[in-house]
């Protein structure tokens, strides 16, 4: 796809969230050097400084620790499961942006070799299966079958938002770079372990699940060499557990 084309989800995405009064004139200017350097930088930096600065970057926005962002309270909190806490829907520009600006960076990559498709979609059964299953092991949910209001929304914003900034960073950037300098193994299992430690902020049992859903994600795109496989992956583990189990997590 044509870079001019490709630029066209970051800069809508800046043009509306600064436009419906949720990125600031600091957050735009911001945003706008992050894509800038996604997008120009790998061509004219060194990758050793031109990938650091991008993970730095995108773990801050996906951290929302760059200024002049502001979330979009899509609806309040409301009770989804009777054995978790309320829950309120947000959108985050800020990780928008990230996703949509990787978007237009991978879609200028090379299409990538296919290992293994039988692996690959054995690997989504195996991953859908189990990853909720340690979960209720674990305690983290128990199972609490729904179909909550607003369920397409939430959809939406998951997969829009949070999976695929998620997948782009972490399987898009970060494991093919460890794969090739660390090996297939230690670089499959370090981007999932690095994976699980962005959830830690939630808890140490919820990062350690993570990481084990990291490793099914990175094993999809592995052997399917399709980032897109990675991304419905995440989104159909996201689904299982926001209309099977408790949401978003069971209290203690």
């Amino acid at each position: 796809m044509p870079l001019h084309l490709r630029l066209l989800f970051p800069v809508l995405t800046l043009a509306l969230g600064t436009g419906l009064g949720f990125i600031e004139p600091l957050g735009l200017l911001l945003g706008s050097l992050f894509v800038l350097l996604l997008l120009a930088g790998e061509r004219h930096l060194p990758n050793r400084l031109w990938l650091p600065l991008i993970l730095l970057g995108g773990i801050a926005l996906a951290a929302h620790l760059v200024p002049g962002f502001s979330p979009w309270q899509l609806w309040q909190p409301r009770l989804i499961s009777a054995d978790a806490a309320p829950y309120g829907l947000r959108l985050s520009w800020d990780k928008l942006l990230l996703g949509t600006a990787l978007l237009a960076w991978w879609l200028g990559q090379p299409r990538r070799p296919v290992v293994s498709l039988k692996q690959a979609w054995l690997t989504c059964l195996i991953t859908l299966v189990l990853v909720p299953l340690l979960a209720i092991a674990l305690g983290l949910v128990a199972w609490q079958p729904k179909w909550p209001q607003g369920l397409l929304l939430w959809l939406a914003v998951n997969l829009g938002v949070a999976v695929l900034a998620e997948e782009l960073l972490f399987r898009g950037v970060l494991q093919p770079t460890l794969v090739k300098r660390l090996g297939t193994w230690p670089g499959l299992l370090l981007t999932a372990g690095l994976f699980g430690a962005a959830h830690l902020p939630f808890s140490t049992l919820f990062a350690a699940v993570a990481a084990c859903a990291g490793l099914g994600y990175g094993l999809a795109f592995h052997y399917s060499g399709r980032i897109s496989l990675a991304i419905a992956l995440h989104a159909a583990v996201n689904l299982v557990h926001f209309l099977l189990l408790s949401y978003p997590l069971r209290l203690a």
